[in-house]
């Protein structure tokens, strides 16, 4: 209708182009959006001239377009050709300006480039206080994406007061209950999920889910995104029989606002599939594994980030199921895609590596696994710094390779720096320090210091109790460790007794016939049995 009215060439109908693409963008039809952001950009710079702020504002919604797509080196320019324009006509200190610094901040941080995101969300947040005053919900806004980097960058004790500032900000300007409140609440909540701080996650993501329904409707994107949150959350807890029912909504939802073949209907298929394998429920898990991953082919192509995390996930369930041929091409796979996507030196590179190694260790092939798992190592202390979570894990995991060579004065060390790191950044109360507990009392009970082994033992079950609750899987797990414990310094009824607890908790919990669940029953039938004779 526009382009009868106005004609072929007219600044509406690249406006009109403009806003159709976003659209298709929003509901992740890239390959219709595409074209349309394209003539919309190719009309303003004919109708226009090459340095007119529409033109700017194009370039901005391409780039944004294959962001979203994670074509990050085609975004790059983009982002920096708008940013560069709105300078040169807007000059340096204008709202506008801000926000394509934001832009390209934003990019940078989901490319894993932190140290060039930082300064410009640093930018981005002077300029608005100084041009909008201190109250302005930019300026919250602001705020939160600085927060949101320092959370990916492990930076908790940064991040935290800069998003309990922009939830208040929000809260007095726009009401208790507008939808950039329940943002605030989720952003702060997964924060204290990253920490371990799940006894307040959970409130925040719940408030932030009432939220979004009260605001938006029981049927929203947003909504189906919080109950994806909180399972997560409960995921994380172990309470599967409540994370269930939230992902399989979630994902309902998805499939009726933005129909069955979408992005995040395959990340809803993903999430369900990656709890069944927790669950030790493989063979609920594989088929929509499967599923996700021919979705992301069909949607993102053949070469994308997603499609290179849904080969991770799959080859993950098949190492968990002991099908490691399957397992091995599908993490190799992956890990050259990120490679080639994201660049050699990216935190998801690091994680693949980290997968792989892990796969080469259960399957005895330790010469293989070593290397890889020194080179996640080097390149999250290079990309994260040398204090952050994930490089506490590098240490256990390369700790766990050296305990199960026998290295063991080799793996004690880096057990105790792990130990040391969880507990700088994540608190002396979190599950990640009690399972470096439990991996260090294992290595003391398998070199006979069970006096050193005993107290760290119980030192993790009292935080799991306390963490978790006291009929959580890890705790039946802390009490079969113990019970192993006793039963070596033959202390043969008081590793019955928990033995006996342990297997309770774990068939309540996960079922007979999950695998945590038969090791317990074997090792309390193998004690019985040599009681016995």
């Amino acid at each position: 209708m526009t382009r009868t009215r106005l004609g072929h060439d007219h600044p509406d109908v690249a406006t009109t182009l403009n806003n159709l693409g976003l659209l298709y963008n929003s509901m992740g039809r890239y390959d219709q959006a595409e074209p349309l952001s394209h003539q919309a950009l190719e009309m303003r710079k004919q109708l226009l001239g090459e340095n007119h702020p529409d033109v700017a504002t194009s370039l901005n919604n391409l780039a944004f377009l294959y962001k979203s797509m994670e074509r990050y080196d085609q975004a790059e320019p983009l982002f920096q050709q708008a940013f560069e324009l709105f300078k040169q006509l807007l000059g340096q200190e204008h709202p506008h300006v801000a926000t394509s610094l934001n832009n390209l901040a934003g990019l940078y941080n989901s490319m894993g480039r932190y140290d060039q995101a930082e300064p410009l969300y640093q930018q981005a947040l002077e300029i608005r206080k100084q041009l909008l005053g201190h109250h302005h919900p930019d300026v919250a806004t602001s705020l939160n994406n600085l927060a949101g980097l320092y959370n990916s960058m492990g930076r908790y004790d940064q991040a935290e007061p800069l998003f309990q500032q922009a939830f208040e900000l929000f809260k007095q300007l726009l009401g208790q209950e507008h939808p950039h409140v329940a943002t605030s609440l989720n952003n702060l909540a997964a924060l204290y999920y990253n920490q371990g701080r799940y006894d307040q996650a959970e409130p925040l993501y719940q408030q932030a889910l009432e939220i979004r329904k009260q605001r938006l409707g029981e049927n929203h994107p947003d909504v189906a995104t919080s109950l994806n949150n909180l399972a997560a959350l409960y995921k994380s807890m172990e309470r599967y029989d409540q994370a269930e029912p939230l992902l399989v909504q979630a994902l309902e939802i998805r499939k009726q606002l933005l129909g069955h073949d979408h992005p995040h209907v395959a990340t809803s298929l993903n999430n369900l599939a990656f709890l069944y394998d927790e669950m030790g429920r493989y063979d609920q898990a594989e088929p929509l594994y499967h599923q996700a991953l021919e979705m992301r082919k069909q949607l993102l192509g053949e070469n994308h980030p997603d499609v290179a995390t849904s080969l991770n996930n799959l080859a993950f369930l098949y190492k968990s199921m002991g099908r490691y041929d399957q397992a091995e091409p599908l993490y190799q796979q992956a890990l050259e895609m990120i490679k080639q996507l994201l660049g050699h030196h990216h935190p998801d590179v690091a994680t693949s590596l980290n997968g792989l190694a892990n796969l080469y260790d259960e399957m005895g092939r330790y010469d293989q696994a070593e290397p890889l798992y020194q080179q996640a190592l080097e390149m999250r202390k290079q990309l994260l710094g040398h204090h952050h979570p994930d490089v506490a894990s590098s240490f256990n995991n390369l700790a766990l390779l050296y305990y199960n060579q026998g290295r063991y004065d080799e793996a004690e060390p880096l057990y105790q720096q792990a130990l040391e790191l969880y507990k700088q950044r994540l608190a002396h109360h979190h599950p990640l320090v009690a399972t470096s507990l439990n991996n260090l009392a294992l290595l003391y009970s398998s070199m006979g210091r069970y006096d050193e082994a005993e107290p760290l033992y119980q030192q993790a079950l009292e935080m799991e109790k306390q963490l978790l609750g006291h009929d959580h899987p890890h705790v039946g797990t802390s009490l079969n460790n113990l019970a192993e414990l006793y039963r070596y310094q033959g202390r043969y009824d008081q590793a019955e007794h928990l033995y006996q607890q342990a297997l309770d908790i774990l068939e309540h919990r996960l079922g007979s016939n999950h695998p945590n669940t038969v090791t317990c029953r074997e090792n309390l039938e193998s004690l019985r049995n040599d009681l016995s004779q």
